[in-house]
C-alpha cells in the first residue's frame, strides 16, 4: 500500500466515522487526532488495514443509554439520561470513569471512551476502554438528592458492569460521595461485595491510597520527565494550573512538593491569582471539605491573593513568566490565542491533566514553537493506572502503603513517557509526544484485536 493510498484510505474511513456519528463534534476531534498519526503505521503494518482494525476500533462494542428517574427534596420527579459506552475490551475489562455534568451527551461519552482506549493501553495494564455518565448536575443538590439519583442510576447500570466486565470510576461531578452511593446500591442489588467493580472507593472500604491524588500527580510526573529531556526540573518554575477540582488540586500539591510555584488556578466563575503561590492546604479545605468556590478561597487567603471574576486562567500569562502550564479542567479550554499567550510568556512545557483540553489550533501553536506538549491520553493516564492498581489490591484482598503506591504510579508514568518518546523517534518525529502516544496506544490495541479475530 503506497503512502498516497494510505492517505486516501484513512480519509475514506474518517468520512465514514463522520457519517455514522453525526453531530458528535468532540468524538470527531478525538478520532481526527488519532487518524493524523496513523499513515506511517499503515505503511509499516498493512495487516491493520487488511483486517479493518481502524474501522472496528472507531465503533464502540456497546452503547447503552437509559432513563434515570429520581425524586428531588421537594417531592418532584426529575428525569435524567444515563450513558455507558463500552468501547473496546481487547486488552481487558472496560475501564473508565463516570461524568455527571449538564453538558454530557452521547458525543461527550464517546469521545472520552475513545481516548480512554488508547490511554489505558499506554499504561501497560490489562484494561480496555469505556466511559459513562449522565446530564445530571450534582452542584447545588443535597446529599439526599445525590444519593437518590445515584441509586436510580446504578439500578440500571448494575446489569452491565462487573469486575471482569466493566469497571467504572469517577470523573467530573463524581467523587468519593457519589462512588459510595453507587457502590452501596450495587451491593444492595447484587447481594455481593465485589469491591473490584468500582474504583475510586474510600480507603476504608476497598479503595487505594493515592487514587485521589493520582491523575494530578501523574500529570506532574509526566511533565517532570519532559522537562528532564532539556535538563530542567520543576525547581523554581512558575506554573499555571487550570481548574480547581480533584485533578488540579493534586497537580498543585505535587508541583509545590517538587519546588515549583503555582500562581493561579480557576473555576467556572473566574481565576484565583497569587504571585506568592497558592496555599494548597487552604485551597483543599475550601474545595473538598466546604465544597466552596475559589472566591471563598481568596476571601480567606487575603494578602496577595486576588480573585478575577469572569477571567480565563491563561490570561495570567500576561502578568509574567510562565514556565509550565497544566490544563486540568475540561475539553477545549485552551485555544490558539491562549497558546500564543503562553508561548509569549516563555512556556517550556504543557501537560494535559484533563481530557483533550487543548484545541487542535493550540496544539499546533505550541508544537511549532518548540514547546514540550504532553497529550492527555499520556499525561493524565495516572488516574486510570492507579485505578488498575486498586483493582489489583481488590483482587488479592490486599492494601498497599501510600509511598509504595505512589512509587508504582511514578514508575508507570515514567514508562509511558519513555514509550511515547521512543515511538516518536522510531517513526521519525523525536519529541512529538502526540504522535508517540497515538501510535503506541493504537498498535497495542490493534495487535490484541488481530490476535482475537474478527469480533
Amino acid at each position: 500500500m503506497t503512502p498516497s493510498t494510505q492517505s486516501s484510505r484513512l480519509a475514506d474511513i474518517f468520512a465514514e466515522v463522520l457519517r455514522r456519528n453525526p453531530g458528535e463534534a468532540e468524538f470527531h476531534q478525538a478520532a481526527r487526532e488519532v487518524f493524523d498519526s496513523l499513515e506511517r503505521v499503515l505503511e509499516r503494518h498493512p495487516q491493520y488495514a487488511d483486517a479493518s482494525v481502524l474501522e472496528r476500533i472507531c465503533e464502540p462494542e456497546r452503547q447503552i443509554i437509559f432513563r434515570v428517574p429520581w425524586v428531588d427534596d421537594a417531592g418532584r420527579v426529575q428525569i435524567n439520561r444515563g450513558f455507558r459506552v463500552e468501547f473496546n475490551s481487547a486488552l481487558g475489562p472496560y475501564k473508565g470513569g463516570l461524568r455527571f455534568h449538564p453538558s454530557v451527551y452521547l458525543g461527550t461519552i464517546k469521545f472520552l471512551g475513545f481516548e480512554q482506549v488508547f490511554k489505558n493501553a499506554l499504561t501497560g495494564m490489562p484494561i480496555g476502554g469505556g466511559k459513562g455518565g449522565s446530564d445530571f448536575d450534582p452542584k447545588g443538590r443535597s446529599d439526599g438528592e445525590v444519593m437518590r439519583f445515584c441509586q436510580s442510576f446504578m439500578t440500571e447500570l448494575y446489569r452491565h458492569i462487573g469486575e471482569y466486565t466493566d469497571v467504572p470510576a469517577g470523573d467530573i461531578g463524581v467523587g468519593g460521595r457519589e462512588i459510595g452511593y453507587l457502590f452501596g446500591q450495587y451491593k444492595r442489588i447484587t447481594n455481593r461485595y465485589e469491591s473490584g467493580v468500582l474504583t475510586g472507593k474510600g480507603v476504608g472500604w476497598g479503595g487505594a491510597l493515592v487514587r485521589t491524588e493520582a491523575t494530578g500527580y501523574g500529570a506532574v510526573f509526566f511533565a517532570e520527565e519532559m522537562l528532564k529531556t532539556r535538563g530542567e526540573s520543576f525547581e523554581g518554575k512558575r506554573v499555571l494550573v487550570s481548574g480547581s477540582g480533584n485533578v488540579a488540586l493534586y497537580a498543585i500539591q505535587k508541583v509545590q512538593q517538587l519546588g515549583g510555584t503555582v500562581v493561579a488556578c480557576s473555576d467556572s466563575n473566574g481565576v484565583a491569582y497569587d504571585e506568592a503561590g497558592l496555599d494548597f492546604e487552604l485551597l483543599r479545605r475550601v474545595k473538598e471539605d466546604d465544597r466552596g468556590r475559589l472566591a471563598d478561597y481568596v476571601e480567606q487567603r487575603g494578602g496577595s491573593a486576588e480573585y478575577r471574576a469572569g477571567a480565563k486562567i491563561w490570561s495570567a500569562a500576561e502578568a509574567g513568566r510562565v514556565d509550565v502550564a497544566l490544563p486540568c479542567a475540561t475539553q477545549n479550554e485552551l485555544d490558539g490565542d491562549d497558546a500564543r499567550a503562553l508561548v509569549a510568556a516563555g512556556v517550556l512545557a504543557v501537560a494535559e491533566g484533563a481530557n483533550m483540553p487543548s484545541t487542535p489550533d493550540a496544539v499546533r501553536v505550541l508544537t511549532e514553537a518548540g514547546v514540550l506538549f504532553g497529550p492527555g491520553k499520556a499525561a493524565n493516564a495516572g488516574g486510570v493506572a492507579t485505578s488498575a492498581l486498586e483493582m489489583q489490591q481488590n483482587a488479592s484482598r490486599d492494601s498497599w502503603s501510600f509511598p509504595h503506591t505512589e512509587e508504582r504510579l511514578r514508575e508507570i508514568m515514567q514508562g509511558i513517557h519513555e514509550n511515547c518518546a521512543r515511538t516518536a523517534e522510531e517513526y521519525g518525529e523525536p519529541g512529538d509526544y502526540v504522535l508517540g502516544a497515538n501510535i503506541s496506544g493504537f498498535t497495542r490495541v490493534a495487535d490484541a484485536m488481530l490476535a482475537l479475530g474478527v469480533i
